[in-house]
């Protein structure tokens, strides 16, 4: 696998979103509180290889802990679709995609490397 482009967005259409994506670097499931409630499968990607569609005006933003997470969702669906954060000297600035949120790209998450997080203990080793 090698970076691709896949388009992608939220249940009711309002949010949509084309993301350069190299899937072969692996993906995420984190146990913390809110990516187990919402069944998130991540991949984080730099800003630049992000572009939204449509939607901006659609999107909340909710934050918790830290606050250095922009955990985005429709206003109208409530689907997570992506967010944004920055952790300097980390990720630095970035955009995780939920790979559940991606258009026809089920075969190439499946055989994609998936990193288990321990986001529960704050265990991100």
């Amino acid at each position: 696998m090698s970076k691709k482009t896949y388009t992608g967005g939220c249940h009711c259409g309002n949010v949509r979103y084309e993301a350069d994506i190299d899937l072969s670097q692996g993906t995420g499931k984190c146990n913390c509180s809110i990516c187990s409630k919402v069944g998130r499968h991540g991949a984080i990607i730099k800003p630049d290889a992000f572009r939204l569609l449509s939607g901006e005006e659609s999107l909340s933003n909710y934050q918790f802990n830290s606050k250095t997470g922009h955990h985005l969702f429709c206003k109208t669906c409530g689907i997570h679709a992506f967010g944004r954060g920055d952790l300097p000297g980390i990720l630095d600035e970035y955009v995780s995609i939920n790979l559940n949120c991606l258009d026809d790209a089920e075969a190439d998450v499946k055989a994609a490397p998936i990193k288990h997080f321990n986001g529960r203990d704050n265990d991100w080793s």
